[in-house]
């Protein structure tokens, strides 16, 4: 695919029309970039995103089955991504049963025996020396199919045995240690990650998809959260930390772990955007985030203004929104992050590394459809 879609007619963040406009742009964007199987690959020209994650695609086909009312062809974009997803989990069942056999026996197996977070875009494993192991996407998949399906009443027979193989896998594994969201910190057990795979779980028994060990295993991660996961009264990075992540937000919106005005919410997101968050701006992941100079994400700017969107702050939520189209070059593209950073001495290594940062990131465009839907911008 080529990198250009239709240009915007002016800056995408200086009236409602650009916004309407930006949202238009990613779905055409997104539609582009889909790969013929389904797969939603996570950059266009950035070669190291060239392969298809399960929590990446998963946001971007939510933002796709939400643009549905207006963006020609977005209902079967996303259709096609899960049943792409269905396909890659179909053939890993057996892969998973054996996996689960050997987990309830007492075993650990290696890293690269358990499902890995990307996928080629033809859904085959990819044998390289990548920070593979990660469970939360599985989560999110089961969460955004349950959305998409119920969204457009589409039936879920054709999904039910993909989604009983990712309930078999995270109930076996789901609050074990991985890597997080950001494929770092293998030996550690993620609050974030916990909150996807709750989602994913409690979506899968909605669907009546295995609704015992679902329910069950969701149950048991909302415990070791309140147990494990709080310290003073805000949501742990990861157990044992005391430190917070961006990407905490959405143990509330999306994944219904806590509630979004519960008190344990409030004070993570105000502890995230005083940490994290620079008035009328972005959002960094972490502080002491070091990948391409620690900037700052639209995907986090997009789940922050989902919380205050659905907490009630329309206000703070269209600020965030307008500022993450402001990221946007003259073709509507949005980035993986932008400055200010938080380490510049280190940028330089990673442009050295794999060249520029990711422009346009898929992820960036399914994440301002999501806000730009929940803030009535296109309907």
């Amino acid at each position: 695919m080529a990198d250009a879609v239709n240009p915007l007619s002016g800056p995408a963040d200086a009236d409602p029309r650009r916004l309407a406009e930006l949202a238009e742009v990613s779905v055409a964007l997104i539609a582009r970039a889909q790969d013929p199987s389904g797969a939603y690959p996570a950059a266009v020209s950035f070669a190291p995103y060239g392969f298809c994650w399960f929590r990446d695609g998963a946001f971007v086909a939510e933002g796709m089955s939400r643009a549905g009312g207006f963006g020609r062809g977005a209902v079967e974009s996303a259709t096609a991504f899960h049943d792409w997803c269905a396909r890659v989990l179909t053939r890993e069942a057996p892969v998973v049963e054996s996996l689960a056999a050997r987990v309830a026996a007492g075993e650990q197996p290696g890293d690269a025996e358990l499902l890995p977070a990307r996928y080629t875009l033809a859904g085959e494993r990819h044998d390289d020396d990548w920070w593979n192991y990660q469970v939360d996407g599985y989560g999110t998949w089961l969460w955004a199919l349950r959305s998409h399906l119920s969204r457009w009443d589409l039936p879920v027979a054709p999904y039910v045995p993909a989604a009983e193989t990712a309930v078999r896998y995270l109930v076996a594994v789901g609050a074990r240690t991985c890597r997080d969201w950001w494929e770092e910190h293998r030996d550690q057990t993620h609050v974030s990650t916990l909150a996807s795979v709750y989602g994913g779980l409690r979506a899968a028994a909605s669907l009546g998809v295995l609704p015992g060990p679902a329910s069950a295993a969701a149950g048991e991660i909302a415990e070791l959260v309140a147990r494990d996961g709080v310290h003073d009264g805000v949501l742990r990075k990861w157990l044992g930390s005391t430190a917070v992540d961006a990407s905490l937000v959405v143990a509330g919106v999306p994944f219904g772990l806590l509630a979004p005005g519960g008190p344990v919410m409030r004070a993570t997101v105000a502890r995230v955007s005083s940490e994290l968050s620079t008035p009328g701006g972005g959002v960094h992941r972490y502080v002491g985030d070091t990948f391409y100079g620690g900037g700052q994400w639209p995907i986090l700017a997009a789940f922050l203004g989902w919380h205050h969107a659905v907490a009630g702050s329309s206000s703070r939520a269209m600020e965030l929104l307008r500022w993450i189209a402001s990221t946007a070059d003259s073709s509507g593209r949005l980035p993986e992050q932008v400055p200010p950073l938080l380490a510049p001495d280190v940028l330089p290594e990673w442009i050295e590394r794999w060249g520029p940062s990711a422009r346009p990131l898929l992820w960036s465009h399914g994440m301002y459809l999501v806000l730009a839907s929940e803030l009535g911008v296109f309907s």
